[in-house]
């Protein structure tokens, strides 16, 4: 029995089994290359679900993690701590906003919108507790965070906190017709990443700042898989011009270093007060260095310039296939890094991307008929044309 069989039947002995991993045990990375134990490469154009951000071993994040390792890991929000600090002022500067709490995850950043957004109104004394979400809209696995997520399979069997409405995205009249005295808040992604890689229509995140100024509710941007250069810019919102009240960040903020965080603005600052909200791990030395890493690769070594004139490219590419393969794809969509190639009803990306593992290529599935590619941002043109390429040849089967 080789080792990655010997690993694979241990896991299925002792893991949970509520995932379907591809049978693949990967011991190591590189740039944009993974390799399993027994030494096959495979390149990597999912990021983990848009989150190694510089790829993997990349030599100025392994350096900021290693060094901090052996200074400081964990000290709990009793203190301060200098990494913390830090990065704090950071996310201040390249968002706009004026604070950051820090937690573990996207799912935690959105409980903290969430809870930020109703004890925010519960101070002011006005009876506001209802949010506005959207239909095929992802926005975690808590309790709150899956109440917000408008993909119903997802909450099936589990139910879901009161007061929390779905609309379709992009549907400014449907927004309209919610709009009333006790809507707290709307949130949305620039980009809906799992429920498709849709792009927010021209004008649409302008026009719900508008709304959400015009009711007295507040504008919550979901930008854990848009946010940290994923789309070109900082932020997905920069890209509009839109402020909104809080952000949410995780994924690809640490690099792969679990690090979720909640920016708002210097308005909302007293909206948690001690005692309200926390977090054990929030905001650790570890995950802020990691993190800290991540911010100086992508503006000093040129990476948060590239995605912008890479992320064109690979549309393009992909635009291609879908012409050279009418029968099986519909087009192309997304913005920078982030990008789907939509297939034909009929054809189920989950049962395609076992056979791009067997081509060498990692992606992932964004519903049910969009291949999504969320690449390192450190990804080359020649490692997308390899990964567009392998992909045509596997649909070109079909």
């Amino acid at each position: 029995m080789s080792r990655s069989d010997e690993l694979l039947e241990s896991a299925k002995a002792h893991l949970y089994p509520n995932y379907k991993p591809a049978g693949i045990v990967f011991a190591r990375g590189k740039g944009c290359e993974l390799f399993d134990v027994e030494g096959k490469r495979f390149l990597d154009l999912a990021a983990g679900v848009a989150v190694c951000a510089v790829g993997h071993a990349h030599p100025t994040f392994t350096k900021a993690v290693a060094e901090q390792v052996g200074r400081l890991v964990h000290v709990s929000n009793y203190f301060y701590n200098e990494e913390n600090i830090l990065l704090a002022a950071e996310l201040a500067e390249k968002s706009g906003m004026a604070r950051a709490l820090f937690c573990n995850s996207g799912a935690e950043a959105n409980e903290a919108l969430l809870k930020l957004t109703r004890r925010h109104f519960f101070a002011k004394g006005e009876a506001r507790t209802r949010i506005l979400a959207f239909h095929n809209a992802f926005h975690g696995r808590t309790m709150g965070a899956l109440s917000m997520t408008g993909t119903p399979k997802y909450r099936e069997g589990f139910g879901g906190l009161e007061g929390i409405e779905h609309v379709a995205y992009g549907d400014l009249d449907a927004v309209k017709a919610k709009l009333s005295p006790d809507l707290a808040a709307i949130i949305v992604e620039p980009v809906q990443g799992e429920g498709g890689v849709l792009p927010a229509p021209q004008g649409f995140l302008a026009s719900l700042r508008e709304l959400c100024d015009r009711n007295g509710s507040l504008l919550l941007m979901d930008e854990v898989q848009t946010g940290v250069g994923r789309l070109g810019t900082w932020f997905g919102y920069q890209r509009s011009g839109v402020v909104p009240d809080a952000v949410s960040l995780a994924k690809g903020l640490g690099g792969g270093v679990p690090i979720g965080a909640m920016l708002t603005t210097e308005a909302l600052a007293g909206a948690l007060p001690p005692g309200t909200h926390g977090s054990t791990f929030g905001g650790n030395p570890l995950a802020c260095a990691a993190a800290r890493a991540v911010l100086h690769v992508l503006e000093h070594e040129g990476v948060l310039a590239s995605v912008g004139p890479k992320g064109e490219r690979l549309g393009a590419m992909l635009g291609e296939v879908a012409r050279a393969l009418p029968n099986v794809c519909e087009g192309e969509r997304g913005e920078g890094l982030l990008r789907g190639l939509v297939l034909k009803p009929g054809f189920v990306v989950r049962d395609i991307l076992p056979k791009l593992v067997e081509q060498g290529v990692l992606l992932t599935a964004a519903g049910e008929r969009v291949l999504r590619f969320s690449p390192p941002l450190v990804v080359s043109e020649a490692e997308l044309a390899e990964g567009v390429s392998a992909v045509k040849r596997v649909l070109g089967t079909l």
